[in-house]
């Protein structure tokens, strides 16, 4: 099995896992779901952002909901909040586009995550590796990553 940093920060740490790889192409979280076999509303994307005065922090939004800058930029006490271009990504985070992980990247960025994953017994982040995606309980990845957990998609909170 393919090791990550992220995977060894969980093994090490002894929190239950499971890993599931697939063939990616298109490196999306559409793709992700289609080929686990697995609801969008359970595949969360990890994206990177900059606020304001906050800097850049890691975003984590389920793959069927829009991530909503503004709400993102509340819940960090910012005023405003963008999307960190792709191209920019592997240099600030030692990931690439459908493979950055919440987990074990270049330095420890702030991580805020939206309310809705706690609904879940399980989600899907990836595991740092493009076709690789680890299947972990919410409360322990917010537990890990000492994520925030806010409404950060657009629309009306799912109740």
């Amino acid at each position: 099995m393919k090791r990550t940093r992220a995977l060894d920060i969980l093994a090490k740490a002894g929190v239950p896992h499971e890993v599931r790889e697939f063939a990616a192409r298109e490196f999306t979280v559409e793709e992700a779901a289609e080929k686990l076999g697995l609801s969008l509303s359970l595949v969360f994307k990890t994206l990177l952002v900059r606020g304001e005065r906050k800097g850049l922090v890691f975003a984590l939004t389920p793959g069927d909901a829009r991530l909503s800058l503004s709400k993102l930029a509340k819940a960090m006490g910012d005023k405003r909040a963008e999307l960190v271009d792709v191209e920019d990504l592997f240099r600030l985070t030692g990931y690439l586009k459908g493979g950055c992980a919440p987990l074990g990247a270049k330095r420890d960025f702030p991580v805020f995550m939206d309310q809705s994953a706690m609904a879940h017994a399980r989600i899907c982040v990836s595991a740092g590796l493009r076709g690789l995606q680890v299947l972990i309980a919410p409360a322990d990845l917010q537990r890990m990553t000492r994520a925030t957990l806010a409404d950060l998609c657009e629309g009306e909170p799912a109740s």
